[in-house]
C-alpha cells in the first residue's frame, strides 16, 4: 500500500552521466518497501542511491525501478529498498488485502444530522 507522505530527504548516487550527485528533495508517495522521490537528476535503471531522512537521520540504499514524467514536467523516480527490514518511515501500514476502517456515526451526531 502506498501512502502520500511528503519527507524532507537527502539523496546520493551516480547521475546517468556517471558523476556523483546528492540533492535535497521530498518523498511524494511511501510504501513499507520504498518511494516515489521528486528528482531531476538524470538516472538509469537499477541504479542504488543512498537516501537519507532527514527528520530521523536514518539512512538507507534504494533502487531505481520507475522512471516517470508527469504531465507538469516533474520527474518522478520509484525505488525500491535493497533491505527490507526495516521501517525507514516510521509508520504503520496496514496489511495486503485489509479493508479500511470505517467510523460509526455517534448517536449524537446522527441526531444531529436529523
Amino acid at each position: 500500500m502506498r501512502v502520500m507522505l511528503s519527507v524532507p530527504l537527502k539523496v546520493q548516487g551516480l547521475s546517468e552521466s556517471g558523476e556523483e550527485f546528492t540533492v535535497r528533495t521530498h518523498s511524494h508517495t511511501v510504501s513499507l518497501h520504498g518511494a516515489s522521490l521528486q528528482l531531476e537528476t538524470g538516472l538509469v535503471l537499477g541504479e542504488i542511491l543512498l537516501i537519507e531522512n532527514e527528520i530521523s537521520g536514518e539512512k538507507i540504499e534504494g533502487k531505481v525501478v520507475a522512471i516517470r514524467r508527469s504531465r507538469d514536467g516533474k520527474t518522478y523516480v520509484g525505488v525500491e529498498f535493497t533491505t527490507s527490514h526495516t521501517n525507514f518511515w516510521h509508520m504503520a501500514f496496514p496489511s495486503s488485502g485489509a479493508k479500511p476502517l470505517r467510523r460509526q456515526v455517534g448517536s449524537r451526531v446522527a441526531a444531529a444530522l436529523s
